[in-house]
């Protein structure tokens, strides 16, 4: 992990297409501003981690899926 020490209204560039401003520091707070490409996905942690569980979630398979569809299919496969 790269560690850097910025003040208010200084930047750091991630390559040509992202910048990361830092806006103020107040006490523990600090806020960041975020230019990045518009087709660029942009998650808060929080968030972040909760979309890759969930998508995991809908990726498992269980019995009762697999069971619904051996269902279906043999219910389309006689008509």
């Amino acid at each position: 992990m790269l560690i850097l020490t910025r003040k208010a209204g200084e930047s750091l560039h991630l390559g040509d297409d992202i910048i990361i401003t830092v806006f103020s520091v107040q006490g523990k707070q600090v806020k960041l501003g975020l230019s990045v490409p518009g087709e660029m996905t942009v998650y808060r942690e929080e968030v972040y981690l909760r979309v890759k569980d969930e998508n995991r979630k809908a990726l498992e398979t269980n019995n009762h899926d697999l069971l619904a569809a051996t269902q279906l299919w043999q219910s389309t496969a006689k008509k």
